[in-house]
């Protein structure tokens, strides 16, 4: 006997199939905006949570945080912010940021440190020649910050022709510290981590520090941004970036990790 299926049962057949042929939901996608100095260590931190989230694609926007924080607040569509310094993710609207890391400004010298340089005041010795980043970079925002409270003004030396600003700095720590390697240089102003970036392991520079130095330390800030559909998704992320592994990663890169 032949049966025949109602018309009814097939077309609940066919979306039936139609949702299994589909996998039965979407890949979903955290977007982070982070300022660019974090895009080595978030790129990994990246890798760990999508690894552990099954279905999750994390994209990341890296840039500086004060252009990232005005986008923002035009609208651009992102959960998640990471900020260098506490002016722009202020500017962000992003509410109740919590700081998870630390990078200090270290001066960045030849190794055996020929100039003697020791502190701030000793860069403006006859002489003494230095490489500023550009005031759009980390750096170069610390490094104006620090100066101007030791009250010490510094004229650095004759920019990189790919990309100066109108302070006369290199475009970031990587440029400034290959004027010292160069020998164009006696030292760079820069942060801790792009003395680390640049692999100064292989005993080519060495670095002062500059303990106690008002703005020589630069606080990073992440937050939830208001708005976003990724609410959960958005505090788990925030937890890996401060968890065990998290420090660990940021660690390697120079930063001091915070857990507060």
């Amino acid at each position: 006997m032949n049966h025949v299926t109602p018309p009814a049962c097939v077309a609940l057949a066919l979306v039936l199939l139609a949702a299994i042929g589909c996998g039965g939901g979407g890949t979903q996608t955290l977007t982070v905006f982070a300022d660019a100095s974090l895009t080595g260590t978030f790129g990994s931190l990246g890798k760990t949570f999508e690894a552990a989230h099954p279905g999750v694609a994390v994209r990341f926007d890296f840039g500086g945080s004060g252009a990232l924080a005005r986008r923002i607040v035009r609208g651009a569509p992102t959960d998640l912010f990471a900020a260098a310094g506490t002016a722009a993710m202020r500017e962000s609207g992003a509410p109740s940021p919590r700081v998870f890391a630390r990078d200090s400004l270290q001066i960045a010298v030849p190794k055996g440190n020929p100039a003697h340089v020791t502190n701030l005041k000793d860069l403006t010795a006859p002489g003494v020649r230095v490489a500023l980043c550009a005031e759009s970079a980390p750096c170069g925002a610390g490094a104006r910050t620090a100066l101007a409270a030791a009250g010490v003004t510094v004229t650095p030396v004759g920019p990189d022709r790919n990309g100066p600003d109108q302070n006369g700095g290199e475009r970031d720590g990587a440029k400034a510290l290959a004027k010292v390697r160069l020998g164009e240089a006696d030292a760079a102003l820069v942060y801790r981590t792009d003395i680390r970036a640049a692999g100064a392991a292989d005993g080519a520079l060495e670095a002062v520090d500059l303990a106690g130095t008002a703005g020589a330390v630069e606080d990073y800030l992440i937050a939830t941004v208001p708005g976003t559909e990724r609410l959960a998704l958005t505090r788990e992320f925030v937890d890996l970036v401060l968890s065990n592994e998290g420090r660990k990663v940021l660690a390697a890169a120079g930063f001091t990790p915070v857990t507060g």
